[in-house]
C-alpha cells in the first residue's frame, strides 16, 4: 500500500505511530481524520487558524489509543473539511482530495481524506467523524464501506467536537469484514455481548438474534435520482432473501425536509455553543461556504430550541421502538453519485440538502448506520445504507458481513 499521497488524502503522511505489535489488528495500517488527537501532533481541523491557535496533543485520542493497543499501526493524518462543517470534501486552504473512483467528482466530506485514503488502498481502514453524514457521505461517493456508530457508543475523548449531541467517531474500510474487526475493538463489551449469536450459521439471523425485518421508507427512496434508483434496488434484492420480512413504511409523515430542517437547527445551535467563542476571539479565515454556515449558526444560536429538542426526542423514540433489536431501515445513503468538481454553489447546496434529508434519520435518533458501496452506471460509486436499532452496532456489522461479504 503506497503512501505517496497520489490522491491528496493526507495532510500529515509522516505521522507514523507503531502499534503494540500484538492483538487482533496486528499488521493493519490505519489513517485518522485530522481531528483526532495524536500525541505530539497538532490537529488542523482543516483550518490554518485552528492549527495556529492550538497546541500539540499530550496524549492520543481514546479511539486512536485503542487501535494502537490492538496492534494496528497509525500511518498518517488525513484531510478534513474546515471544522467538519461540510459534506463536499472541498477545502479552500488545503485543497480537495481526489476521488480515486470518480476523478471528475468530489470525494465527499468532511472525512474526505479518510475516505480517499481507504479507496486508494493507502491504509486498511481509517477513522473519521460523523455528525451530519461525514463518514457516510464520503464513503458512498468514494465507493467504500462506512460506519457511523450509535451516538455515544465510541468514546470521543481527544476528538475535536462539532455538535456533541450528534458527534460520533466512525470508520471506513474496503470490506464489511474489516468494518467488523475494527468494531470489535472500538465498540464497548456490552455491545459485544448483545451481538453474540446475532447471525445464524447461514447469515439469516436465525434464533431471533439477528436482523429479521427490513423497513423501506418510501419518502427516503423517493429521494434517489433516476440514475441511482435501479442499481440501488438491485443491491437491495441481494439482501432481502436474508430476512424474514420486508415492508414499506412511512417514517416521517411531516416529510424528510422537515426532519432535515430540525436537524440543522439543533446542530447549528450546538456548533455555535462549541466554537462561537473561538471564532469571535480569533476571527479565523473560512472558505465562503463554511463562513456562511457559521454566520447562520450565530444568528440562530440565541433562539429557544426547546420545541425542536422535544421533536427530536419524539423522532428518536419512534424510530428506536420501530426497529427494536431485530429491525433495520434500508435507504439510499445519498440521492445519487457525487457532484462534479468545480460545480457552482447552488449545485453543492442541492447535493448537501439531498444528502442531509437521508443522513438526518440516523442522526436525529442516534442510530448506527452502515453504508455499502454500490456500482452505478459507468462504475460511478453509489451508496446503500442499513440503519440498525439503537445499540445494535455489532449485531448490524456482523449481519452485514454475512450478507454482503464476498
Amino acid at each position: 500500500m503506497g503512501m505517496d499521497n497520489e490522491y491528496g488524502a493526507w495532510i500529515a503522511p509522516e505521522l507514523n505511530v507503531r502499534g503494540s505489535g500484538c492483538g487482533p489488528l496486528q499488521g493493519l495500517r490505519f489513517g485518522v481524520k485530522d481531528v483526532f488527537a495524536v500525541a505530539g501532533h497538532r490537529t488542523s481541523a482543516g483550518n490554518p487558524d485552528w492549527l495556529r491557535t492550538h497546541e500539540p496533543a499530550g496524549e492520543h485520542a481514546e479511539a486512536v489509543a485503542r487501535l494502537l493497543r490492538a496492534g494496528a499501526d497509525l500511518r498518517g493524518a488525513a484531510h478534513t473539511d474546515e471544522l467538519m462543517y461540510s459534506l463536499g470534501g472541498e477545502n479552500d486552504h488545503y485543497g480537495t482530495p481526489r476521488n480515486p473512483h470518480a476523478a471528475d467528482r468530489l470525494p465527499g466530506g468532511s472525512s474526505s481524506g479518510s475516505a480517499v485514503a481507504v479507496a486508494a488502498g493507502s491504509c486498511d481502514f481509517a477513522l473519521g467523524t460523523d455528525t451530519g453524514g461525514s463518514v457516510r457521505v464520503p464513503a458512498a461517493y468514494c465507493g467504500v464501506f462506512g460506519f457511523r456508530p450509535t451516538h455515544g457508543a465510541v468514546g470521543m475523548g481527544g476528538v475535536i467536537p462539532l455538535a456533541p449531541g450528534f458527534d460520533t467517531a466512525g470508520w471506513l474500510a474496503r470490506s464489511p469484514e474489516m468494518l467488523l474487526r475494527v468494531g470489535e475493538v472500538l465498540l464497548p463489551a456490552a455491545l459485544s455481548d448483545a451481538a453474540v449469536g446475532g447471525v445464524g450459521k447461514d447469515g439469516d439471523g436465525s434464533g431471533g438474534r439477528g436482523i429479521r425485518r427490513l423497513i423501506l421508507p418510501p419518502e427516503a427512496w423517493a429521494l434517489a435520482d433516476e440514475v441511482a434508483r435501479r442499481p440501488l434496488l438491485h443491491a437491495l434484492r441481494r439482501i432481502e432473501p436474508r430476512v424474514e420480512e420486508t415492508l414499506e413504511l412511512e417514517i416521517a409523515p411531516e416529510g424528510l425536509a422537515a426532519w432535515m430542517t430540525l436537524f440543522r437547527e439543533l446542530q447549528a445551535a450546538e456548533i455555535w455553543a462549541t466554537h462561537g467563542a473561538w471564532i469571535a476571539r480569533e476571527r479565523p479565515a473560512f472558505g465562503p461556504d463554511i463562513a456562511a454556515r457559521f454566520a447562520w449558526a450565530e444568528q440562530i444560536a440565541g433562539a429557544d430550541h426547546g420545541r425542536a429538542r422535544a421533536q427530536r426526542g419524539d423522532i428518536a423514540l419512534q424510530l428506536r421502538q420501530l426497529l427494536g433489536d431485530d429491525g433495520a431501515l434500508v435507504i439510499p445513503t445519498v440521492p445519487g453519485a457525487a457532484p462534479l468538481r468545480g460545480g457552482d454553489a447552488a449545485q453543492r447546496e442541492r447535493s448537501r440538502s439531498g444528502a442531509m434529508m437521508l443522513t438526518c434519520i440516523a442522526g436525529l435518533a442516534g442510530l448506527p448506520q452502515v453504508t455499502l458501496p454500490v456500482s452505478g452506471p459507468g462504475g460511478l460509486p453509489l451508496g446503500l445504507s442499513v440503519v440498525g436499532g439503537h445499540g445494535q452496532d455489532l449485531r448490524l456489522l456482523a449481519w452485514v458481513q454475512q450478507v454482503w461479504g464476498w
